[in-house]
């Protein structure tokens, strides 16, 4: 398992995401899922297929009415309009804790590939984007680009694209009401963050004293000159 933030809320399996409360949002707004599609410009039979699967999870979500004198059309149920509320509050949650959720690792450069460096930290070696003629820097880490792993199913490096991982130990949970900081202690002075839901916080088990592997992709990490 691994607990990351990607905005999403889920139930049976199914993750509804920004760009399903997209799909939703417009079929409010143009009044039926065939408009909807075009006006986004999605296939209606991939709208139509999204919108069964949602709803197989979620519960009904769309209301169609048939055409007559009054013409058809489709109008969001309550279930939908309570969804998306949820996914506003979530989204919401995410960018006040993820303004002030970040963390910095001093390092040394010790390696380059093009625009990549390889970065030697307290915490171990990191793959960042630094600057051509940058030694010593500080490698930026948003709180929201760390994907924390059970370590049983922490993906091998042939498997996934983050480049970047660390062992460590949770040390603290700032937990909101869609949202939780964790800080996870890897060797450095100050603890790595990470911004999960609350539902994948309960799905991994994250409590302080939890082991857990972090993981980030070199290309989300920066690192500027110190």
């Amino acid at each position: 398992m691994d607990a990351g933030f990607d905005a999403t809320l889920r139930a049976d399996g199914v993750a509804f995401s920004q760009r399903d409360a997209e799909l939703l949002r417009t079929v409010d707004d143009a009044g039926s899922l065939n408009a909807a599609a075009e006006e986004l410009g999605r296939s209606y039979s991939r709208a139509h297929d999204r919108l069964t699967e949602l709803e197989g999870a979620f519960g009904s979500l769309v209301e169609r009415r048939r055409g007559g004198s009054g013409g058809g059309g489709s109008t969001l149920t309550d279930r939908a309009h309570e969804l998306l509320a949820a996914f506003d509050r979530l989204r919401t949650g995410y960018s006040a804790i993820a303004e002030t959720g970040e963390t910095v690792l001093e390092g040394v450069v010790v390696g380059r590939d093009g625009e990549l460096g390889t970065v030697e930290t307290a915490a171990g070696t990191v793959r960042a984007l630094v600057p051509g003629d940058a030694e010593t820097v500080e490698v930026v880490l948003r709180t929201d680009a760390v994907t924390l792993h059970d370590p049983a199913d922490a993906p091998a490096g042939s498997e996934t694209s983050a480049r970047n991982r660390f062992s460590g130990e949770v040390v603290d949970i700032d937990r909101g009401e869609s949202v939780c900081l964790v800080s996870v202690a890897v060797g450095a002075e100050e603890p790595l963050s990470a911004l999960v839901t609350e539902e994948s916080r309960e799905r991994l088990g994250l409590e302080p004293g939890r082991e857990v592997v972090a993981s980030f992709k070199a290309t989300a990490t920066r690192a500027t000159p110190r």
